[in-house]
Order: structure tokens, then C-alpha cells, then sequence
């Protein structure tokens, strides 16, 4: 019996539930063309995927099998897979939308198996006395810590495979039934090879080892590198959930303090589990319907990094620049957007979904929708974070405003924490602020009981 191990969100050969399948299998990857030709050609995710797939179809290699790429619609390979006598599919779990609809597709052509290979919990396995799931994330924790053994940390094995009779060697276009030998490179697919440089999830932990008991007190802060630099593994699965757990098992019997990072962690899982149980939550508020202004100019300003408000800007920046953003830094920025601005968080959630590396549908939408108040378990609809006050708690040398700022360089830091200077400043190549402060913070709290 032939099977498909579909490498999705899973691209290691290191603890694979995929690898844990017995038989005659065959591993592919495809590039899903209902994704990328929404795509810009530059797009810096496309370009890590594809490294990393292909360092995934070398290490299959040293393992006696290989990896089989794609370019179309996964309808399309399966189609094309069908009348090769395949009759079994096993992918890692997806709680998107389009995951979902495209995942139940092809369950209706053979037989599909999810495997929970993304996160440590099941959706379903987490739930409240009632039967229904938690909506708050401190129940939810306690929870999981009571749940939590050694065995959702077990590490897996490859199990007994041989690679289905398939030729590898190219990049196999599907579109309309036709099967087309393309040369295995990025161009190939129309995009183009941008080197994206990442911590390799190896180093990332190594380095995470000297930071781990800092963690909960400087995570925070924009000026210290104190993050994991996991977060782009986790998203595409180049290291397991499991690994990483482990890990932290390690470090705490070493003495370190691992609890605040694995509670972040719970955090992620938490994004996932709330998408599963309530799908509109991808595009619809849950508790009420903010104030909304859909101010163009202003969307403009912000995307651009041109608000005036020079740690939004910083943040912004970075996004475009790196393809990432501080977690501090998306909070104020997901308030000061739907809260200064007025725009609708769906429209923030879009933008960051175009540019984060790391982007996941579950932990961009449910972060916005918390942002906003929206969401369930979200921060208080009045709660509004002051940019300048964050930047002068958070990053009170600005050292990293300056960074992604260049223009404010020879501005004294503690003028760029002062909306009076900013104001009245006259700095070539920067903008005064599109809206103060104090006036936003009223704007949305006379809109909002107006509305409500």
C-alpha cells in the first residue's frame, strides 16, 4: 500500500511523525500555487521554504529515500498521485481556513490522515469539565500543565520505509492534467532566490541556553536580544515542538528558569486551539465591532513608516526590512493601529501576513483580534497603549529605533520619547506625527461609546 508523507509544516527529518509511517512511501513537497500566486516575487518566506526543502530532499537522501516537488494545486498532484496507486495521505494538522477546505478536498479522493505533529495538544484534548473550550488563557494553562506527562515530548523514530518508484529529479508542474519536468531552482516557479539569514534552529538554542533565565524580565525589551529566535522554526516545522520541550526539560534540570518561555509557548498553543474550535474568528470580532475610520491616508502612512511615531516606524521597518518584528513592538503596533488610526485589525492582520516570516494564521489573527479587543481573552477594549511611553520603558536609549531609523541617528534619545518635540521638530526625511497621542487615545474612547 503506497503512501504520500506530505511535508507541510514539518520540514526536518528529526522527530517526523512522517517518518514514523511504515511502508512504501513517498515524501513531496508542493508549492501550492493557490498560495504563492497571491505572492509577490520577492517574498522572503518563499525563499526559506525553498532552502529548506531542499536541504530536507538532502537529508531524506542520507536516509535512503527522497522528496518529490510540485508546482500546482495540491487537487492537481493528487490527481496526478491517484493513478500512480497511491492510496494513503499523512500530513501535520492545519487549523487555517483554506487548510481546512484544501485538506478536505483531498480526504474525499484518499484516505488522509492528520497527524498532530505542529503543537503538543489536540484541539479536543484540552477542554473544560462541560465538554466546551477554554476561552480564557490562564484556565486554559493551568490546564495543560495538569495534562502535561513525558509523553507529549517523546521523540520519534524513523520507522522501516522504502521510497516509492518516483523520479525526484525535477520539479513536476501540474496544471490542467499536464505533467511538466521543471529544473529544481527558485526561478523555475517565477520567484526570486533571496538569501534569508536565520539562526539555524541548532544555534538558536544554543545561544537561548545563555538567555533563558533572563527571559521572562528582558523579553520585552527592544533593545536586548533576549528572544528565542525560534518562532520561524515553529512555523515551518525545521525543528519539532518536542525538541524544544525537551530542551527546556534539560535546562530545568540544570536549574535554569524555563517556565515563562514554555508558558509562551502553551501561548501559541492556545492561538491554535481557539482558531480550531471558532473558525470566523479568521475574519469576524468576536466580543463587539470597533470604532472603524478606514482612513486611507493614514493606512498609507503607517504601511509606508511614515505615522511620525518613531518607534511604530522603527517596528514597521523592521517588518519590511527582516521580515520580522519584536513581539513587544507588534503589541504597540496592533494598538496604535486599530486604536490611533481607527483602521480595521483585519487590514493589519493582512499587512503582517504579507511580510512576517513567521507568519501563522492562528497566533497573526488571534494576536490582532487582542489588540483590538475584540477577540476572546482580549485586552481591554480601553486600554491603549502610549507609544512613547513604551519606547522610553522599552527601548529608553533608543538603540533600536535608530536602527531601522537611520534619519533620527543624531536626535538625542530622549527627545524621541517627547510627542512635544516631535511635534515641532523640523528632521529632514522624517514626518511629524499623523495624529497626537492624547487626541487618538479620546477619538477612540468618545467613537467607541457612541457606538456601544
Amino acid at each position: 500500500m503506497k503512501k504520500v508523507l506530505w511535508f507541510r509544516r514539518d520540514l526536518r527529518v528529526h522527530d517526523s511523525m512522517l517518518l514514523a509511517i511504515e511502508g512504501e512511501v513517498l515524501p513531496i513537497f508542493i508549492f501550492d500555487t493557490n498560495i504563492l500566486n497571491a505572492l509577490e516575487k520577492n517574498d522572503k518566506r518563499v525563499s526559506f521554504i525553498f532552502e529548506q526543502v531542499l536541504k530536507l530532499k538532502t537529508d531524506l537522501k542520507a536516509l535512503g529515500l527522497d522528496l518529490a516537488l510540485f508546482y500546482g494545486t495540491p487537487l492537481e498532484v493528487f490527481t496526478c498521485l491517484k493513478t500512480l496507486g497511491v492510496s494513503e495521505v499523512y500530513a501535520s494538522v492545519d487549523y487555517d481556513s483554506y487548510a481546512k477546505e484544501r485538506d478536505a478536498k483531498i480526504a474525499e479522493m484518499l484516505s488522509f490522515h492528520s497527524l498532530n505533529d505542529c503543537y503538543l495538544f489536540e484541539p479536543n484534548e484540552v477542554l473544560k469539565k462541560d465538554g466546551s473550550p477554554y476561552l480564557v488563557f490562564t484556565p486554559y494553562y493551568r490546564a495543560c500543565q495538569a495534562l502535561y506527562t513525558k509523553f507529549y515530548a517523546l521523540e520519534y523514530n524513523k520507522a522501516e520505509q522504502s521510497l516509492v518508484n518516483f523520479d525526484c529529479n525535477a520539479l513536476w508542474c501540474i496544471q490542467d492534467g499536464v505533467k511538466t519536468a521543471l529544473h529544481v531552482k527558485l526561478e523555475s516557479i517565477g520567484f526570486a532566490s533571496l538569501h534569508v539569514n536565520i539562526l539555524s534552529p541548532e544555534k538558536a538554542l544554543e545561544i537561548f541556553t545563555c538567555k533563558v533565565d533572563a527571559y521572562a524580565e528582558k523579553r520585552d525589551f527592544l533593545d536586548e536580544d533576549a528572544t528565542s529566535h525560534l518562532s520561524v522554526h515553529l512555523r515551518f516545522g525545521t525543528i519539532s515542538i518536542r525538541e524544544v520541550v525537551r530542551f527546556l526539560v534539560y535546562l530545568k534540570q540544570q536549574g535554569h528558569a524555563t517556565e515563562p518561555f514554555f508558558r509562551q509557548l502553551i501561548f501559541r498553543e492556545f492561538y491554535a486551539y481557539l482558531l480550531f474550535h471558532f473558525p470566523k474568528l479568521a475574519w469576524e470580532n468576536y466580543k463587539y465591532a470597533p470604532p472603524i475610520s478606514n482612513d486611507e491616508d493614514a493606512y498609507t502612512r503607517f504601511i509606508s513608516a511614515q505615522t511620525g511615531y518613531p518607534l511604530i516606524d522603527a517596528a514597521v521597518t523592521e517588518l519590511l526590512t527582516t521580515g520580522l518584528m519584536h513581539n513587544r513592538a507588534r503589541m504597540v503596533v496592533g494598538s496604535f493601529f486599530t486604536k490611533h488610526l481607527m483602521l480595521p485589525w483585519q487590514k493589519g492582520e493582512a499587512f503582517f501576513a504579507k511580510y512576517l516570516l513567521d507568519y501563522d494564521a492562528s497566533a497573526n489573527i488571534l494576536s490582532w483580534q487582542w489588540c483590538a479587543g475584540t477577540g476572546i481573552d482580549p485586552q481591554p477594549y480601553f486600554r491603549i497603549f502610549n507609544p512613547y511611553a513604551q519606547s522610553l520603558k522599552f527601548d529608553r536609549e533608543a538603540d533600536y529605533i535608530k536602527r531601522f531609523l537611520p534619519q533620527l541617528h543624531d536626535i538625542p534619545a530622549s527627545c524621541l520619547h517627547k510627542e512635544t518635540y516631535l511635534m515641532s521638530h523640523d528632521i529632514t526625511g522624517y514626518p511629524k506625527p499623523l495624529i497626537g497621542h492624547e487626541s487618538a487615545r479620546k477619538r477612540f474612547l468618545s467613537e467607541f461609546s457612541r457606538t456601544h
